[in-house]
């Protein structure tokens, strides 16, 4: 995409995966979704581990929690309500690598999962950490699903609403006097 006013690129797809044989040029767009966190900075968390000669990492300095709402509903699917009609126009796919407690939190695997990727517009990708056979940790495929656009908000999109009593009772908890 390019910006309207800028005409700079905007909405950058993460990476292209391609490919070609003699008369066929294929790719995908590939988006790859960290989790953000709620709370303090990371920055001195990740100066310390820089530093560190222990074999266990340190412990972090302060509370912090990972946002799956943000970094799904919010983050990842303006994007893919952006990108995905675009690569569905031009006989493409995009390829979501996200890792399995972010998957986990939009709801896991599908009932009945499909590979076929003329069922859908998104491939899922949740890699996985495993031990090799040389003891080494190796990136492995773990899972993978398609699913469509409409399919894929469902997941992301889907919350369910608590009722007036009590969202009040928790609201009435968590008031304070003011000083």
């Amino acid at each position: 995409m390019m910006g309207t006013r800028t005409q700079k690129p905007a909405g950058k797809i993460d990476l292209i995966v391609a490919g070609s044989e003699a008369t066929t040029f294929r790719w995908f767009g590939l988006e790859i979704q960290a989790v953000y966190f709620s709370g303090a900075g990371m920055t001195e968390d990740f100066e310390r581990l820089r530093e560190d000669l222990e074999p266990t990492p340190p412990f972090p300095n302060a509370i912090r929690r990972p946002d799956w709402r943000s970094s799904s509903a919010k983050r990842l699917m303006p994007q893919l309500e952006i990108k995905v009609p675009t690569l569905r126009r031009w006989a493409s796919k995009l390829a979501v690598a996200v890792d399995r407690p972010f998957f986990d939190s939009i709801g896991g695997p599908s009932k009945s999962p499909t590979r076929d990727l003329d069922d859908g517009d998104i491939i899922w990708l949740v890699p996985e950490l495993r031990t090799g056979l040389d003891g080494h940790m190796q990136l492995t495929p773990g899972h993978w699903e398609v699913l469509t656009l409409e399919q894929s908000r469902s997941k992301l999109l889907a919350a369910e609403t608590i009722s007036r009593g009590d969202f009040e009772a928790s609201l009435k908890r968590r008031l304070r006097p003011l000083e």
